[in-house]
């Protein structure tokens, strides 16, 4: 493969025209670093249309090839006609070029001066309403301009802007300009002095137009043309025959592989054929990739799958370990079905298995006696996060009971799932009342259809108690022995306990469960709950006319505190006795919270109620992750696992580093009339700044780890670390540090402090600057509320600690002693 660049530089748009402080230069170089690992050659300075043309490269013999030049002319109002940069004009193919190349170190190491910033000043018109106009007027701020006026012909509803791109200059202070399009420009001493618009009125068939009664004149003294592009240059146009062009001007290709009309070899994509963002374009990329792999392979007589699926990226991540083994069990990985709704069929958990989870636990069956019938609505959101609806909740309730299918068809469903996935691992989870007959006619017709292990659901928090089952015997030491006897008595495969954290000691009931022959347990089953009472006094979920309700068991992250503890309790109190975990895990980084805590595997549920299976994949990629950065010793201060501490992250250009430095005053905090100052001051330090004064480093990929620890090597290691209250120490004490250039004086600190801690925290009138006092007793509450990350940290206490006893503790008692009396509290 390989790619022809017009310029001297790599990436074409994404380095030309989108600013440092959105793309950074490395994160382009790194995408063609990896091009170029792959064995694609590179070649810059070599123009379609100059140096050669699409039938000459097909006549040196390349297979097929892929238009992605763009649109490089940009489109200009004929009221501008003939002005050039000297007169204050520029295009955002003019301008934001020159920004790219003057702030991206790295990016033109092949001229020979400096390229310098547009030399900008006063107020600067931007023109459009686009991603390049939102670019255009952020970089206008960047360049030394005073007023930045973003001037459109519609209105706001129809800004072609996303969102978030229109955040940016937003937040930059830009003024904005709808209904206008330039009619005139007026210029003084060859330079532009104003611009005369025209008001644009929308008609009843919808379009816009000008209308000639209503004119506005704004003085300025630049102007920034964004309003969009075309191919433009015939000898560009003619260089791409045979491909044909729309009346649009774009290239006229099929969109659904991006092959050229009537050329079965040449193949366009991005803003050529109508793509508006980048991953539309990368999209194209991709889609015509594919058609040209297949029609390359069979031309030369090679066999290629009827559906496109492009190969995904290797690295060393993806070779990691994170399979682990318990029982004898090898898992793939550890993540698996919980015995909930996402195991409700065969067909389901079938589906399961095919996006990656490597165990499932089936939905908990009975024997047919014990058959179930469900009410409706059964499932609701929890209110632990609020008035959220849609995905991303944090808790369920669900009164649902086990399984309303039989026995029979869940022994063939374990039969088929054994067979047809023989790498995967099947437990069967089971209940029944106390009694032994029925527990061992159950367990072994488990057994005999080809379970792996079984699950025994003694935790069920609802309905299932009521008849004698679930957390009617779970919740009774001598029951949980009794069962788990019974059961080891029936069956040679292993078995698990599932345990509630409705008891009071749950080491208590694990224990029982180990006496009585278990090989582990599962931990936990959901909290029973009540969730929303509404004003009527109905709590949800209502059932009938009557709108009763029953309490629930509460799935979701809201419960992963809870079974972090629980898990890590039966751990310390049984080293070694295995483990499943489950209650609120949504990560690759919960999953290794769960392991540090004793859990091997851990069961899933409510992650993908709020998504769907496919959530495994990013978990199989995430743990993969933290356990490869782990050997590359990335686990530095402060690293948490997703990504570097905030300290080390690249936010400002190499050129920009010390500028905070000069902006930083103790007498300049965050809001009013200070951020103000400290605003100008920062300008005043951009003009200044060489952004291309720090060579440009390639991002290194650096060595090999040794060794990439194994998920089986990171099981239990938090249990050292957790211990009672008694062994923690009294003499290591901390006080609260706050950092004055993060602090956006919220002084939320000051008023948790004040209100519900230790009046620790003085609050300044005038800068509203925060200022820990000696009183700090190191509680958190500060650093729990702060909205700005590590903005508050903890730091050991140089001073003595004494604690402040209100009272001397060989005080005498005095009834008369008021404790609200401050002449009293001062004497004492």
């Amino acid at each position: 493969v390989t790619i022809f660049e017009k310029q001297d530089y790599y990436g074409g748009l994404s380095s030309s025209e989108i600013p440092a402080y959105r793309l950074p230069y490395d994160a382009v170089d790194f995408e063609v670093r990896l091009c170029t690992d792959l064995g694609v050659k590179f070649e810059l300075g070599k123009a379609l249309g100059r140096d050669f043309s699409v039938q000459s490269l097909k006549d040196e013999g390349f297979g097929a090839v892929f238009l992605g030049f763009g649109l490089p002319t940009a489109n200009t109002d004929p009221a501008f006609a003939g002005l050039e940069a000297g007169q204050g004009f520029y295009t955002s193919k003019d301008f934001l070029p020159q920004v790219s190349k003057a702030s991206k170190p790295g990016m033109c190491c092949k001229e020979a001066a400096k390229p310098a910033l547009p030399a900008l000043h006063g107020t600067v018109m931007v023109l459009g309403a686009g991603d390049t106009a939102m670019d255009c007027a952020s970089s206008a701020f960047r360049c030394g301009a005073e007023r930045v006026i973003l001037c459109f012909r519609r209105s706001f509803n129809e800004i072609r802007a996303c969102p978030e791109e229109f955040e940016i200059p937003k937040k930059d202070g830009v003024e904005v300009l709808p209904y206008c399009t330039p009619r005139e420009v007026v210029l003084r001493d060859g330079r532009i002095f104003l611009v005369e618009f025209l008001k644009m009125e929308k008609g009843a068939d919808g379009r816009w137009a000008p209308d000639d009664d209503q004119v506005l004149r704004i003085k300025c003294q630049f102007v920034i043309s964004a309003f969009g592009s075309h191919v433009g240059d015939s000898a560009l146009v003619d260089a791409c025959a045979p491909a044909t062009f729309t009346a649009q001007g774009r290239v006229h290709a099929d969109p659904a592989s991006g092959q050229c009309v009537g050329v079965p070899w040449l193949f366009a994509g991005g803003d050529l054929v109508g793509a508006t963002m980048t991953v539309e374009a990368a999209n194209d990329g991709k889609t015509a990739s594919w058609h040209m792999h297949k029609r390359l392979q069979e031309s030369a007589g090679g066999a290629v799958p009827a559906e496109m699926r492009l190969p995904l990226f290797h690295s060393p991540i993806d070779d990691v370990d994170i399979s682990i083994e318990m029982l004898g069990l090898k898992f793939k990985n550890p993540f698996g079905l919980a015995s909930a709704t996402a195991a409700t069929t065969g067909e389901m958990i079938r589906r399961g298995f095919e996006a990656g989870w490597a165990f499932c636990v089936t939905k908990t069956f009975s024997l047919d006696k014990d058959l179930i019938t469900n009410v409706s609505p059964r499932i609701v959101r929890g209110s632990t996060g609020g008035n959220i609806y849609g995905p991303g909740q944090t808790s369920f309730t669900n009164i649902e009971l086990i399984s309303d299918k039989s026995a029979n068809y869940w022994c063939g469903v374990v039969r088929e799932l054994v067979t047809d996935y023989p790498d995967h691992i099947v437990i069967a989870s089971i209940m029944c009342s106390l009694n032994e007959a029925d527990w061992t006619e159950l367990a072994r017709k488990a057994e005999a259809a080809g379970a792996h292990a079984l699950e025994l659901n003694l935790s069920c928090p609802h309905g299932m108690g009521e008849r004698g089952m679930g957390l009617a015997c779970g919740t009774v030491e001598g029951f949980v022995r009794d069962i788990c006897r019974w059961v080891r008595a029936a069956v040679k495969i292993p078995f698990f306990a599932k345990l509630t954290p409705n008891v009071t000691d749950i080491c208590a009931i694990a224990g029982a469960a180990k006496e009585g022959g278990a090989d582990g347990v599962t931990a936990i089953n959901t909290i029973q709950s009540l969730q929303t009472v509404d004003p009527d006094g109905a709590a949800w979920p209502r059932v009938g006319q009557a709108k009763q309700t029953t309490y629930g068991g509460m799935s979701g992250s809201a419960n992963r505190p809870v079974a972090l503890a629980k898990i890590s309790s039966v751990a310390r109190a049984f080293p070694g006795f295995p483990i499943m975990g489950t209650g609120g895990v949504e990560s690759a980084e919960h999953t290794l919270q769960f392991v540090h805590c004793g859990a091997s595997v851990v069961q899933i549920c409510s992650a993908i109620q709020n998504q769907d299976l496919s959530v495994v994949q990013d978990y199989i990629t995430g743990l993969k992750a933290l356990l490869y950065l782990k050997g590359r010793e990335a686990s530095g201060a402060g690293w948490t696992g997703q990504t570097p501490p905030p300290g080390s992250l690249p936010h400002r250009a190499p050129g920009l580093r010390d500028i905070e430095d000069v902006v930083a005053s103790p007498d300049r905090p965050q809001f009013g009339p200070y951020l103000t100052e400290r605003l100008r001051a920062r300008a005043r330090a951009l003009k200044e700044a060489d952004l291309l004064a720090a060579e440009y480093v390639p991002c290194a990929v650096g060595a090999e780890p040794a060794r990439v620890p194994r998920l089986q090597d990171e099981l239990g290691r938090a249990l050292s670390r957790i211990t009672a209250w008694g062994d923690l120490s009294i003499k290591e004490q901390v006080v609260a540090l706050v950092d004055q250039e993060k602090c956006i004086n919220c002084g939320k600190c000051y008023m948790t402090c004040n209100d519900t801690a230790y009046q620790a925290i003085q609050f300044h009138p005038e800068t509203h600057k925060p200022l820990v006092l000696d009183i700090c007793t190191g509680c958190g509450l500060c650093g729990a509320v702060c909205p700005i990350p590590d903005c508050i940290t903890f730091v050991p206490r140089s001073t003595p600690f004494p604690p402040q006893r209100g009272v001397a503790p060989d005080a005498s008692p005095n009834p008369a002693y008021n404790p609200f009396d401050a002449a009293a509290c001062g004497a004492a």
